[in-house]
């Protein structure tokens, strides 16, 4: 891994770096994030009880389209054509949900903004969706788990 930064040119200021050379490769990347909050908004989510709607079900599409638009949101990010997304949802007590996005593509760049971007956006919709009942909700970690493909290779947390 080179310590260079690529995102600079000669003068120190931001580019958009050039993938033109690179090589088109099958690219995945997932990222996970969670959102803590009291038990009663947990319970309220898991029952279909909260005003606004059906919040894991607006979460996912408000994650399936960030990731969409990520190049719109992050400077640097290339425009991609995205293969597929899937984020999956897991309470794992009686306060937390964990979401997970799996972005994927065959490009010349990864696809590492796009899932960390559709995590983050789901995490924030639940927030929206239930702020009126809990604005003390905490958001994070958030951090990429998985990313295959590419010259720089694959990457797995805990083993990089």
């Amino acid at each position: 891994m080179s310590d260079q930064l690529t995102h600079f040119n000669e003068q120190n200021r931001a580019r958009m770096v050039d993938v033109s050379e690179k090589n088109i490769t099958k690219r995945e990347a997932v990222a996970q994030s969670k959102i803590t909050m009291k038990p009663e908004t947990l319970a309220r989510i898991r029952e279909g009880r909260v005003e606004k709607g059906d919040v894991l079900a607006v979460a996912q599409v408000a994650g399936v389209m960030a990731a969409k638009k990520t190049w719109d949101i992050i400077p640097m990010c290339h425009p991609l054509p995205l293969t597929g997304i899937d984020i999956r949802f897991t309470f794992t007590d009686d306060q937390t949900i964990e979401m997970e996005a799996s972005v994927k593509t065959t490009g010349k760049t990864g696809v590492e903004m796009e899932a960390l971007t559709a995590v983050s956006a789901a995490a924030l919709t639940v927030y929206d969706m239930c702020k009126a009942m809990d604005k003390g909700m905490v958001i994070g970690p958030t951090s990429l788990l998985l990313k295959t493909g590419g010259k720089s290779g694959d990457f797995r947390r805990g083993e990089n």
